[in-house]
């Protein structure tokens, strides 16, 4: 067990014939005692120190294992919200492909049927212009006809005709 400055303090010597200088040795051991003492405080504060920088570098360590695990879920996290990004992506483009055929689809069956409603109506116009020209060329028979030459060469005129009750 180490000595403390009050076994130092009590310490007594035994007396020897021609021993030494007792103010000189008590001196010499008040010295001690307050260098001891000293010793003792500067020991009793760096190892208060010690334990200090021990609870900060066990708080230190705890708050670094926290921010190591913070980063892993932050990471995990942005990996996460990444892929599911991506399969939003992918859904958003599937379905933008899907409506693009569909109207693709659909324009093409509108086009489809403009072809054939254009197709319709060249045929009426063509059988309805045949039919006009079957009746043009019907009525310039009839104007060609000898009838109508007949009908000119009848002289007739309004003064032959009798009239009525004037």
């Amino acid at each position: 067990m180490p000595l403390t400055p009050l076994d130092i303090h009590n310490k007594q010597f035994s007396k020897g014939f021609r021993g030494y200088d007792e103010d000189e040795v008590n001196e010499f051991l008040d010295q001690i005692i307050k260098d001891y003492e000293a010793l003792i405080r500067q020991n009793k504060d760096l190892e208060d120190k010690i334990s200090n920088v021990e609870e900060r570098l066990a708080h230190f360590v705890n708050i670094e294992e926290s921010l190591s695990k913070s980063i892993i879920v932050a990471q995990e996290t942005a990996e996460e919200v990444k892929s599911n990004a991506k399969k939003e992506a992918q859904l958003i483009v599937r379905e933008a492909e899907k409506n693009a055929d569909r109207i693709i689809n659909e324009s093409l069956l509108k086009s489809r049927t403009i072809a054939i409603e254009t197709e319709e109506l060249k045929k009426r116009a063509m059988i309805f212009r045949t039919r006009f020209r079957t009746l043009l060329e019907a009525q310039l028979e009839m104007l060609e006809n000898k009838t109508w030459d007949e009908l000119d060469e009848m002289d007739t005129s309004l003064e032959d005709i009798p009239k009525v009750g004037v």
